[in-house]
């Protein structure tokens, strides 16, 4: 996997990933050209690499893909979960083909050139995945040049320097700047994400003002949350990461919802906690996910702890401990909730069942609730979707 003799492209090498640690891995280069400098992670879903590219939680990080076919669907408008892609760069081991979907407008390398996203072809991701799991995910320097030409000891000065995710508040760069209503229903096939359909499928029947307000913190969101929650019968305001208790009151929510995103949740605590525990004490319903779930977590005095490799994939399975139901989830989080850390007033609801890790709890004392996967990305496909209509089952009487 790592060339003896790094100073040196081998013949046909366009791509490179130098880690931290002085390996380098050759590859071919696709995408946008240049260096973009994160920590090396891997994701193992088989579907979903636009989804997972435009993921605002993968800021600060380069994904290894563990499916071989990506690229083979193509882009398209549609399948994106932010306007930009948030993740640095992508690592595959296949060469991108001609896309083969009838929903496909954009080749991938053209899409990820476009963003300004630098991707790695013809990598053993299997090998490079077990050296993750091995060791953990790596801080490294992803870099394309169609001449082959590479300043290996100046990427590995990068690599080196960079401090890692560890402590870095990510949820400022990727959240939203304003206030705003989010207006969109869930997305049915040739209608796409249209909510001029009237049959009820996309949205729920009856004039806005009749649905309780949630007021979501955007600490990195995903779009099909919202479209959850509006499916669910919430009407949805967004407020940026840094919105103050003031700030969120002023909207009369009925409910306030803690999104998912990237980096160190206790950085970001350290201006999302006090917030929280604000509206904790007002006993306004809360619901939180993946970073959302971190953040509640530390609000009552848990602590979070940064995970060896981390839980990336739409396939991980979660047990539900008041029934033993098991859901298939999808996964983004490199952080996690120290279950022994949870206090008296908060009851453990799920766990992992690939490593025993807490996946969710409740509150005893508040109407509040969270959860570590992403319940709206239908891996299952619908084995999470009551978590939205519990939340807004919640809100009744609260507006």
């Amino acid at each position: 996997m790592a060339d003896a003799n790094p100073s040196h492209a081998p013949e046909g090498a366009t791509g490179v990933l130098v880690l931290a640690s002085g390996e380098v891995i050759w590859g071919r280069g696709f995408g946008a050209e240049g260096a973009a400098v994160g920590e090396v992670c891997f994701n193992t879903a088989m579907t979903g690499y636009q989804e997972v590219m435009t993921d605002p939680s993968y800021a600060g990080q380069i994904i290894t893909f563990t499916f071989p076919h990506i690229g083979n669907v193509g882009t398209n408008a549609e399948d994106i979960e932010a306007d930009d892609p948030h993740a640095l760069g992508m690592i595959v081991r296949e060469d991108v083909t001609e896309p083969s979907n009838f929903r496909s407008a954009e080749r991938l390398d053209e899409w990820m050139k476009k963003h300004a996203r630098i991707g790695l072809a013809g990598i053993d991701t299997r090998a490079l995945t077990r050296r993750i799991r091995e060791g953990g995910a790596p801080n490294a320097v992803i870099a394309h040049s169609p001449e082959g030409r590479f300043d290996i000891d100046a990427l590995l000065a990068e690599a080196r320097a960079w401090p890692g995710l560890e402590g870095m508040d990510l949820a400022k760069s990727v959240s939203t700047a304003t206030h705003y209503g989010w207006e969109g229903g869930l997305w049915r096939l040739g209608a796409g994400y249209d909510d001029s359909v009237e049959d009820g499928a996309d949205r729920p029947a009856g004039d806005e003002s009749d649905r309780p307000h949630v007021v979501a913190i955007d600490y990195g969101s995903k779009r099909n949350i919202f479209r959850n929650l509006v499916a669910a019968g919430a009407r949805v305001s967004v407020l940026p990461a840094t919105a103050t208790f003031e700030e969120v009151m002023a909207l009369k929510p009925a409910g306030v919802f803690l999104s998912n995103g990237p980096g160190d949740p206790a950085a970001t605590g350290e201006y999302a906690v006090p917030v929280i525990r604000q509206i904790l004490d007002a006993k306004l319903p809360v619901f939180g996910i993946c970073l959302g779930h971190q953040l509640l977590g530390l609000a009552v005095g848990a602590q979070t702890t940064k995970m060896h490799q981390g839980h990336r994939g739409a396939n991980h399975p979660v047990k539900r401990l008041a029934d033993n139901v098991v859901e298939i989830t999808s996964m983004n989080h490199g952080f996690a909730v120290v279950t022994e850390t949870l206090p008296e007033t908060a009851r453990e609801t799920h766990v992992s069942l690939f490593d025993g890790s807490n996946a969710g709890f409740e509150l005893t004392d508040r109407p509040a609730f969270s959860v570590q996967y992403h319940p709206e990305a239908s891996p299952g496909p619908q084995d999470s979707f009551y978590l939205f209509e519990r939340f807004v089952g919640m809100l009744d009487g609260m507006q």
